[in-house]
């Protein structure tokens, strides 16, 4: 019994096994293990000033997104892919940038996990996007996925999910058309709509119903603002999209893009 317990004592004091990132970027497809990043050439140790996720600064030792992304061109699509079904939709143009907004891919050192996320929640790891100086760029908070596991590209979300469409009748300045825009920076990594979309967080918001079709029109914003403040229970995920990340204007569009979709269900 001794011996199995110092067997169990010992198991667990031993580092976390490399995790392994796959990128698929089309001709170019490869693994890279987090010893291989952790010690790539242009590894360095980064300093974010406000972390998204932990919600205070962070060190992190990280390589320039850019660098492991060969191949990819300012007018591909990237998706990163996460352990939970989060699913980032990404214009590459950003995530190629030099500066002043950079974005670096952080790896977890398995002998030094990163802090949880919050009680009885996982960390971050083992890779995390994370960017310097966001703010130069308007960087949104779901541009910070993290616990990603896959990067790929593929075709632009409007091409790939024709389903999430407005009505082609709709003038060019109509609303809708930024808020389609909003829906697929701010919201399609957790949801789909109409069956359209890679997320498995979030339910559908347009089948079987539309938010907008139940929800009373200030108690919705009020959930898109701060869902706890509506909904509480310890296992939800949806953050809150205070003013700082969508302004009332743009939240007006959002909420005519979703409005617009519940008369265009399949």
């Amino acid at each position: 019994m001794r011996r199995c317990l110092t067997l169990f004592a010992l198991l667990l004091s031993l580092p976390l096994s490399a995790a392994q990132l796959q990128l698929d970027l089309g001709a170019q497809a490869r693994q890279w293990s987090s010893a291989e990043l952790l010690s790539h050439p242009q590894a360095r140790v980064i300093s974010i000033e406000q972390d998204v996720s932990y919600k205070r600064p962070m060190h992190y030792r990280a390589v320039p997104l850019a660098a492991l992304l060969p191949g990819v061109s300012a007018s591909d699509h990237l998706q990163a892919v996460a352990l939970d079904g989060f699913a980032a939709e990404m214009p590459a143009a950003p995530l190629l940038q030099q500066g002043p907004a950079r974005a670096w891919l952080a790896v977890e050192d398995p002998g030094k996990p990163w802090p949880p996320l919050g009680p009885g929640k996982p960390g971050a790891g083992p890779f995390y996007l994370v960017w310097t100086a966001p703010q130069a760029s308007g960087i949104r908070p779901e541009q910070w996925p993290f616990q990603i596991s896959t990067i790929r590209k593929l075709t632009p979300v409007a091409q790939r999910f024709p389903a999430l469409l407005p009505d082609p009748k709709l003038t060019a300045s109509s609303p809708v058309h930024q808020g389609f825009a909003l829906f697929q920076q701010n919201c399609l990594a957790c949801h789909r709509l109409n069956g359209a979309g890679d997320a498995q967080v979030g339910p559908d918001l347009n089948l079987p119903h539309n938010p907008t079709e139940y929800f009373q029109p200030a108690y919705l914003r009020k959930l898109i603002r701060n869902p706890q403040s509506l909904r509480q229970w310890p296992q939800a995920k949806m953050p809150g999209f205070d003013e700082r990340v969508l302004s009332e204007q743009e939240l007006d569009s959002l909420l005519a893009y979703l409005s617009h979709m519940a008369g265009r269900r399949p």
